[in-house]
């Protein structure tokens, strides 16, 4: 004869089969609940694209990247590397050009005059450069190119500023010498003096370029 505990198992065994199979049913109306939403949202799409078709001709055109140009870095390289071996900090001109108590020059066989003129400000500067801040190398790149550009714009007067050096170690104008010496191994420079109080003065040189054609420098 069964036990009341029998009945109390057996009760609780119903229990939790009836939990299990509510579980399952609710399992299936969520599922048939999420196919139906899919079919719904699939209807949309299809119907506001409308009727499509392959397309027939499979050739498609190849889409390259452009390629750089030919010059490019080593050029570029190439120009840098030419420019380092010209301006030597090795060079001095002090034996070979003519120079001042304020170490203006002009180039060999260019008349005095010429350094007269342009101390007095006889030619208009047209540009400048501005080496503060940079390191020796930085500012022998920088004076080379800015050169290069002014003598292709035809540009016959500028202006390097070398600065004073008032914020360098011992207060030395650590680019002033340096700036000579790499002016004067430049051809198209034909004479460079300190600037007029109002150009800058001892912190900066007025250079004289040659002019892009043939005749003398006034």
């Amino acid at each position: 004869m069964a036990t009341i505990k029998d009945f109390s198992a057996l009760k609780s065994l119903r229990k939790d089969l009836k939990a299990q199979e509510e579980a399952r049913l609710a399992a299936e109306r969520q599922r048939i609940a999420d196919e139906k939403r899919l079919r719904e949202e699939a209807d949309i799409f299809r119907n506001s694209v409308g009727n499509v078709a392959p397309l027939r001709n499979n050739d498609k055109a190849p889409l390259m990247p452009p390629q750089p140009l030919p010059i490019a870095r080593q050029h570029i390289a190439d120009e840098q590397a030419a420019l380092m071996e010209s301006l030597s900090d090795e060079f001095t001109f002090d034996t070979l050009l003519d120079t001042d108590e304020n170490l203006s020059f002009t180039r060999p066989g260019v008349g005095s005059d010429v350094l007269s003129k342009l101390r007095r400000g006889h030619w208009v500067i047209q540009n400048q450069l501005d080496l503060h801040g940079l390191r020796r190398d930085e500012a022998r790149e920088a004076l080379g190119e800015f050169l290069r550009q002014a003598r292709r714009r035809g540009q016959r007067c500028v202006r390097i500023i070398h600065g004073k050096g008032l914020g360098s170690v011992n207060k030395e104008p650590v680019l002033k010498q340096k700036v000579r010496n790499w002016l004067s191994q430049k051809d198209e420079v034909i004479a460079f003096c300190q600037a007029r109080p109002a150009d800058g003065g001892s912190g900066a040189l007025v250079v004289l370029l040659q002019s892009s054609t043939p005749s003398n420098a006034g």
